[in-house]
């Protein structure tokens, strides 16, 4: 039996909570259409960020320049600069004007992994599997924030390949100092 493959839209995101989307986007496929070729990776790491904990860049509803995309309509992409030296990539999950996003930490190389090491200057150990990592791999900097991912003739966007976590490990996020306690990191090693 075949698998269709579809591409995500608005219904995907509609009236679900930022959290249960998390664990949801595991298993899906983040896809870029590059000058170079296309780039496909399997979703199996995120984390949740909502603007009523500390952690989130928009937190208490604190709206500026950096954090814009994060109070638009779910399905952009928010592209921001760390540390002065990685971008990471999130994929804004909320209604209008209330800022949610889920960061994707990690992608399995499905496809266009060639560009991925271009990309990466030839960095094969784990290629995409952190969100520095895997904003390099893919090319993403400044330039793709706001993208509209379920636009119909956007270049980045999600596919649902019917992929399913064979067990998900739900724990504490990753390197950040404020609400690190919160269990909003999502991972999944196997599909099936």
């Amino acid at each position: 039996m075949k698998t269709v493959i579809k591409r995500l839209n608005l219904a995907f995101f509609d009236k679900q909570p930022t959290l249960e989307l998390a664990r949801l986007l595991l298993g899906k496929v983040l896809v870029y259409q590059t000058p170079a070729g296309t780039i496909k990776g399997i979703i199996n790491e995120t984390e949740a960020y909502t603007q009523d904990e500390e952690s989130c860049h928009a937190f208490g509803g604190r709206r500026g320049k950096r954090n814009e995309v994060m109070f638009w309509r779910a399905g952009h992409l928010y592209v921001y600069f760390t540390y002065g030296m990685h971008y990471c990539i999130n994929i804004v999950t909320g209604p209008e004007n209330w800022a949610e996003a889920v960061l994707i930490r990690s992608v399995i190389p499905l496809e266009g992994r060639e560009i991925m090491l271009l990309n990466r200057k030839g960095r094969a150990k784990n290629l995409s599997d952190g969100p520095a990592k895997l904003a390099m791999a893919y090319g993403f900097d400044k330039t793709h924030n706001g993208l509209d991912l379920l636009s119909s003739d956007a270049v980045v966007y999600l596919e649902d390949q019917g992929l399913q976590a064979k067990k998900i490990i739900q724990s504490e996020r990753i390197g950040i100092s404020r609400a690190r306690n919160l269990p909003w990191r999502f991972e999944a090693k196997e599909f099936f």
